[in-house]
């Protein structure tokens, strides 16, 4: 049987990674997360001092990149794949606050995105693989399959996070995590290179009000029908 690409994009917390693990592990394909990719290389920039509240050096991270190196790791555990950097596993590390915070200035730079964009094709060069971020269906894998575009409204999504980041013990406010979601939506969507758009193909999922269980039932629909459309 022929696999596909699936290409998720959309707004941060509207819940592609979660769809697309759930999706993946469904059809047994490679699940590939791109944010994760984008947040190891500003955990990066942080602990070694290229990114802070005061300055931004892209030349010096743009510098470094050759000594970044990223991979997947299946956690049988969890069903999926853990994120590592430079052998170290950064999962849980790379999900705070503070690093949203930079995440989508560090992902904007052109010579970050070419080296994550050069990786991602390398993964799914094989199809069968489910892969969410912000320009897989425009970008990445243009040619994919099946290409959906997730959003709610920007009070939902900062609910989410925040009920997320308590959840962890992390001390955060909800006006602090909504002016994220504000101001990672504007960098991300205005950004000279890439900027996030939906598809001219994608299929709109707008899941403010759908519960998690609603919403992976039409997105599995979606990738059967589409799988048996290539299959026929």
């Amino acid at each position: 049987m022929k696999k596909i690409i699936i290409a998720i994009d959309g707004h941060s917390s509207t819940g592609k990674s979660t769809i697309a693990k759930q999706l993946a592990k469904e059809l047994e394909y490679i699940y590939v997360d791109t944010g994760a990719m984008y947040r190891a290389v500003t955990y990066y920039a942080m602990n070694n001092g290229f990114i802070s509240e005061e300055h931004f050096d892209r030349e010096g991270l743009i510098a470094q990149l050759n000594e970044i190196q990223l991979s997947f790791v299946f956690n049988e555990d969890k069903g999926y794949g853990e994120i590592y950097l430079n052998g170290k596993n950064i999962e849980e590390a790379i999900r705070t606050l503070r690093v949203s915070n930079f995440v989508s200035a560090v992902a904007a730079v052109p010579e970050v995105r070419k080296m994550q964009v050069k990786q991602q094709l390398e993964l799914g060069k094989n199809k069968g693989i489910v892969m969410d971020g912000r320009d897989i269906g425009t970008v990445v894998f243009p040619e994919a399959e099946l290409k959906i575009f997730m959003t709610a409204s920007a009070d939902t999504r900062a609910k989410r996070r925040y009920d997320e980041l308590k959840a962890k013990g992390e001390k955060a406010q909800f006006a602090e995590v909504l002016k994220n979601i504000q101001e990672r939506d504007y960098v991300d969507s205005n950004r000279e290179d890439s900027p996030l758009k939906q598809a001219e193909d994608a299929v709109l999922i707008d899941n403010s009000n759908m519960g998690e269980k609603e919403q992976f039932a039409v997105v599995k629909q979606m990738a059967l029908d589409k799988i048996r459309q290539v299959n026929s």
